[in-house]
């Protein structure tokens, strides 16, 4: 069976989960605080990025003519909603520990809903067009989102390197449902607009804007490390030794799939694999623990 056709009859629905931080270090990964700040950068973008795909996604239903979209769609916003929250609850659990997200987290709330938040006064033709334009930068963000959940599900070397299994859950279950949930955004997209200048338009805006704050989020958390005192900085020589080790992921690995979303036929259900996203998410233990 093709991974196309594993993907056919998919229904997504959100999945209660529940997660005990009240153990977890402020180096999940141990001895490695460079891949450990790197991965929690996540922490920082999505609960409100992911709160901004729901509020754009809910903006979309109305224009949606396709039922199998639409059902897609709406089960997406669920899956979303319950990410966000899941992260939220690092943050919490950082604040307590004295690493104060704050600042950092306040920058993305600002361009989450300022800069591309709803712009009111718009003609219906031209608020149609900024949801749209606003679905094609999840679409980008997803390409990536589902990339790292392909990682993540394989990246074997985090057990061995002793991270905390509680994080690993939290981000193979995410990841999990990422890969499950891969195409929604690129579908909806091509409802809205099956033209291919604005998905390399989209994607060459959220790229480097992801890159960018990606880097400023992995050195913010090091240095804002109560633990680190200043005395280690993230660099990029930190980040390649930590991704030679399997602990991040590799950068050309990464550039290739950002160049594989750029192919004319190209559609997310070539990326990652259906079957292990849905073994893994009945295997939780997060979401084993919300269902007793």
């Amino acid at each position: 069976m093709t991974t196309a056709e594993e993907h056919a009859d998919l229904v997504l629905q959100p999945r209660d989960v529940r997660f005990d931080w009240s153990g977890l270090p402020m180096h999940w990964i141990p001895g490695d605080p460079m891949a450990t700040h790197t991965i929690n950068v996540l922490h920082l973008l999505l609960p409100e990025g992911e709160r901004w795909f729901v509020r754009v996604f809910k903006q979309a239903l109305p224009l949606i003519t396709d039922e199998r979209v639409r059902e897609d769609v709406v089960g997406f916003v669920g899956q979303e909603a319950m990410h966000a929250e899941a992260h939220q609850g690092v943050l919490d659990h950082l604040l307590a520990k004295g690493l104060d997200p704050a600042p950092y987290v306040r920058q993305i709330e600002w361009l989450f809903r300022r800069v591309l938040g709803d712009r009111p006064g718009l003609s219906p033709a031209q608020q149609r067009e900024h949801v749209v334009e606003r679905v094609a930068i999840i679409a980008a963000i997803e390409h990536f989102t589902a990339f790292l959940g392909d990682w993540v599900l394989n990246a074997d070397e985090l057990d061995r390197a002793g991270a905390d299994p509680v994080m690993l859950d939290l981000l193979r279950w995410h990841g999990a449902e990422e890969v499950e949930h891969r195409s929604v955004a690129y579908d909806l997209l091509c409802h809205l607009d099956p033209g291919y200048a604005r998905r390399v338009r989209a994607m060459a805006v959220a790229g480097p804007v992801l890159y960018w704050l990606w880097v400023r989020g992995a050195r913010f958390l090091m240095a804002a490390d109560p633990e680190l005192r200043g005395r280690v900085r993230a660099t990029w020589r930190g980040y390649l030794a930590s991704a030679r080790r399997g602990l991040l992921p590799d950068l050309r690995r990464t550039a290739r799939s950002g160049a594989r979303y750029l192919r004319p036929h190209y559609h997310p259900t070539q990326e990652g694999s259906t079957r292990q996203a849905v073994a893994y998410l009945g295997s939780s233990p997060a979401a084993r623990a919300a269902a007793h």
